[in-house]
């Protein structure tokens, strides 16, 4: 054998910045001649919760017994306010389901979210493609967005809701609108959105009505007066500017504010804008915290996060950096068999398999959840998906109150940041928890 000769393995797709991902995205934008669209969320690996852990009680206090002493759930959303003109929200959990439209869902998936989150007093939201009202007769409470596209902007949906949410923008895509490919823009969707048929769908980006605060006043009061003073006002932010925009929003007259973190899941957006837009859901929560604190809001407007949170402990620690409750979406989406072992023919021809799919945008949802095709919808029953739901969002209440139980908390809402710890530098700097043996905030405020 010659010497001299390299015989180590070709490096061609190890190189940290081009990896196969990389040089597969260049390829297919020299093809296509546009960027790539697709469903789920961010593919990047961001700081999140998992960095932060809790500390139970031990000797400093006392636990709280499992299965004989009570910890409240109860969540009251919009009720801070003594002066308020409004009813508040009210919650038998911290956990509803984040706005998701019919259209980017399919019809059964919207009964099923209603159906599920009824059964455990916890409520939905209409997403930005008008009150579907199959999803209104399943759903107890029921919370109706506007957009800036205004699809299905009807006086009587916006007066037989429970809530009502202006949204400004989502952590998926923040600064554009939304986007659902024609294969999904079926009779029904037509009608609610006064859309073409089998054309691809793009929302504004943002409302026709109101540029800034003082406009915005306005709307708020216009809604107020249009609902009779009845239901709450929320507002959904995305988490960018998250100070500024969170204090804006609270001295336009907002009850609620939604924080969605760049985690959040989409059925269609820009591949580029869910890995580079946007700020980690564990960054906004106490960033928002701190902009209401600051002007002297905090307790008086709600804080709702939302964006990629999947779990109890997710939910805990939401809740003890000052949320007042969380929104859970792709995570009830799952529940609903997302990525499930079913199937599996229909994802091998979408060109991956359960538990790898990303294809919501295509309307080929294998198991019936992000399509329009009424084939494909049979394989989703309603009353059974819902029951799905209601199990998941009570598996979830359980770990909560467990963790609250056993850092001595006889409500989750009295968790609180110095009951965790961060295990990262960066948990620290996010969060302000103290860094895990060392009790010292990294880059303290």
């Amino acid at each position: 054998m010659a010497q001299g000769v390299n015989h180590r393995l070709p490096q061609m797709g190890r190189s940290k910045i081009w990896t196969p991902h990389v040089i597969e995205d260049i390829q297919a934008k020299a093809e296509l001649g546009h960027y790539q669209i697709r469903g789920f969320s961010t593919f990047f690996n961001i700081p999140t919760l998992d960095q932060l852990t809790f500390l139970p009680a031990a000797m400093t206090r006392l636990p709280l017994e499992g299965y004989r002493e009570f910890c409240e759930t109860k969540t009251v959303l919009g009720g801070g306010k003594p002066d308020r003109v409004s009813q508040p929200l009210e919650l038998d959990i911290p956990i509803y389901i984040a706005s998701m439209s019919f259209g980017a869902l399919s019809r059964n998936a919207k009964v099923s979210l209603g159906l599920g989150a009824s059964a455990v007093g916890t409520c939905t939201s209409t997403g930005e493609g008008g009150m579907l009202e199959d999803e209104r007769q399943a759903s107890k409470k029921l919370i109706y967005q506007i957009t800036p596209s205004r699809y299905q902007l009807d006086l009587d949906h916006l007066r037989r809701a429970d809530a009502v949410e202006i949204a400004v923008g989502q952590g998926a895509k923040p600064g554009t609108g939304g986007v659902l490919l024609g294969a999904k823009v079926i009779d029904k969707v037509v009608e609610m959105r006064q859309l073409p048929k089998g054309i691809d769908q793009r929302s504004s980006v943002r409302h026709p009505d109101f540029l800034g605060a003082d406009d915005m006043q306005i709307k708020i009061e216009e809604l107020r007066d249009a609902t009779g003073y009845r239901v709450p006002i929320f507002c959904k932010l995305p988490a960018c500017r998250v100070t500024q925009d969170v204090k804006i929003a609270a001295k336009s007259g907002i009850d609620v504010i939604v924080i969605d973190g760049m985690e959040g899941g989409t059925g269609a957006s820009p591949e580029f804008l869910l890995d580079h837009t946007g700020i980690p859901t564990m960054a906004a929560i106490p960033a928002a915290r701190r902009a209401l604190e600051e002007i002297g809001m905090y307790g008086k407007v709600s804080l709702v996060v939302s964006g990629g949170l999947k779990s109890g402990a997710d939910v805990a620690k939401a809740l003890a950096l000052g949320a007042d409750a969380v929104a859970f979406g792709t995570a009830a989406l799952i529940a609903l068999n997302c990525n499930a072992p079913l199937y599996e023919e229909d994802y091998a021809a979408l060109g991956t398999a359960p538990g790898y799919c990303y294809h919501c945008h295509t309307g080929r949802c294998p198991v019936g959840v992000t399509t329009q095709d009424e084939e494909l919808q049979k394989r989703l029953d309603p009353e059974k998906a819902g029951e799905r739901i209601a199990s998941f969002l009570r598996a979830v209440t359980m770990e909560v109150t467990m963790i609250a139980k056993s850092c001595g908390k006889s409500n989750v809402h009295n968790l609180e940041p110095e009951d965790m710890r961060a295990l990262t530098l960066e948990a620290s700097a996010m969060t302000g928890v103290p860094l895990a043996g060392v009790d010292k905030v990294v880059a303290p405020w």
